[in-house]
């Protein structure tokens, strides 16, 4: 049983069945299911991406300045944020939403010392805008947010269940791994998160538990032990 957990959510994930923005029913599947764990006295601390609104780098490579770019990621980022807490709320949940980027009333200022405070209330702390510096990706942000609070784990919910040899939705001979050292990510040059997230949970033997999130009752699963993705560890 974890104690205290970061969940790492994509922002893309969130569209669901649409092109762009937030799904509704996927935004309260994924409420429900942080809720369920939640109930069972478990820790949450979250950050979500924002490539269903606006991805940074990608601008940067359609003429925008990087920075502004990244910027603007981070308030995309955000946004979700806010809509999962309102999501959470609806559910009777506690939940504060601090920001990287001061932005009071939007939400708090970040800080570890507040988050693991408000962890201890009982709190579900949504972590928003990243690490609040152009250049570092929210893979970035959850790792560092991860040591920071001090969590057990991070969980990296995704659109498919763990680790492959190949990306599975273009090559169908892709095999799954159980579980991988940091390593090897590293010299198979694995998507898992980008090279500085990798490299900052390696150095600080940060576990990674990359599974489906999209799939209702894989999150209870996976804090229940059940082996349905894939571990990065030392």
């Amino acid at each position: 049983m974890y104690n205290r957990i970061l969940l790492k959510l994509s922002g893309e994930s969130l569209m669901g069945q649409k092109g762009y923005g937030i799904d509704e029913n996927r935004l309260m599947e994924y409420a429900q299911q942080i809720k369920e764990i939640a109930d069972r006295g478990v820790q949450i601390g979250i950050v979500i991406g924002g490539g269903n609104i606006f991805r940074g780098l990608s601008g940067a490579q359609k003429g925008f300045d990087r920075v502004k770019g990244d910027q603007m990621g981070m308030l995309a980022t955000v946004i979700n944020s806010l809509a999962l807490s309102s999501a959470l709320e609806s559910l009777g949940q506690k939940v504060r939403v601090l920001t990287a980027v001061r932005m009071e009333p939007i939400g708090d200022f970040y800080n570890k010392a507040k988050a693991i405070r408000l962890l201890n209330k009982g709190n579900i702390v949504i972590m928003a805008a990243g690490t609040g510096n152009p250049y570092f990706t929210t893979d970035t942000g959850s790792s560092l947010r991860a040591i920071e609070i001090e969590a057990d784990v991070m969980f990296k919910g995704t659109r498919v269940d763990g680790i492959y040899t190949a990306d599975p939705e273009k090559d169908s001979s892709a095999t799954k791994f159980a579980e991988i050292s940091y390593d090897e990510v590293l010299a198979r040059g694995l998507k898992v998160m980008d090279l500085t997230a990798i490299c900052m949970c390696k150095e600080n033997n940060m576990p990674i538990y990359v599974f489906n999130m999209d799939q209702k009752g894989n999150l209870l699963r996976v804090i229940d032990g059940e082996n349905i993705g894939t571990l990065v560890h030392p």
